[in-house]
């Protein structure tokens, strides 16, 4: 049960278990399939990067993989949206499923519009349902795959890209990975805790 849990959370685990196609699922999954909002999807990409930086992973396919992988999961959280509409807020809370996501990301939503498609790839659990909510809300696809698109570049390419970046000139860099990767998670989750704060301090 522990080295389940070990593997499900540590992304060097995850990279050198499951390699490019792993990345790539859990890119997609996390975009857009609501059980998807527990990966690690920023220390995911890092992690990536800076591994193919040494010779781990081909980068031009990590790049391309994980952003094609992005576009598709936020469309089909919203494809998921657009059918499912109001009823997701009455579905029962489940082990995949809580209301409180849903909530969160209704008012994250609520306050940056349309680009908060884009701003909410950098935040964990919010990235996931912001496209569901797209749909539920009926955004026009037109507009939603636009900044689909954008959102899912600079994300993905973006931090997997500084991975890469940064292993590629620091020397000994295989020293280092652990602790940035765990840098990486402490920053990520620091919007989502800002948020729950100022939710509880309101309520």
């Amino acid at each position: 049960m522990i080295q389940t849990i070990h593997v499900l959370f540590d992304p060097i685990v995850i990279i050198k278990a499951l390699g490019l196609i792993g990345v790539i699922f859990i890119v997609f999954a996390e975009s857009g399939l609501f059980f998807g909002f527990f990966f690690p999807g920023d220390s995911l990409l890092f992690t990536a990067g800076f591994l193919a930086s040494q010779g781990f992973l081909s980068p031009t396919w990590l790049f391309i993989g994980a952003f094609v992988a992005a576009v598709l999961g936020d469309s089909i959280g919203y494809a998921f949206g657009k059918k499912i509409g109001p009823r997701i807020f009455t579905k029962d809370d489940s082990f995949f499923f809580n209301k409180k996501h849903i909530v969160r990301s209704e008012h994250f939503y609520e306050k940056y519009g349309k680009k908060a498609i884009i701003l909410a790839r950098f935040i964990p659990i919010i990235r996931t349902f912001a496209p569901i909510l797209a749909g539920v809300g009926n955004m026009s696809y037109k507009d939603f795959i636009s900044y689909n698109i954008v959102g899912g570049f600079v994300w993905s390419v973006g931090v997997s890209a500084l991975g890469f970046m940064l292993g590629a000139i620091m020397p000994n860099a295989d020293s280092y990975i652990t602790p940035i990767v765990v840098l990486i998670i402490i920053v990520s989750l620091v919007p989502p805790t800002n948020e729950y704060i100022r939710s509880r301090k309101k309520h």
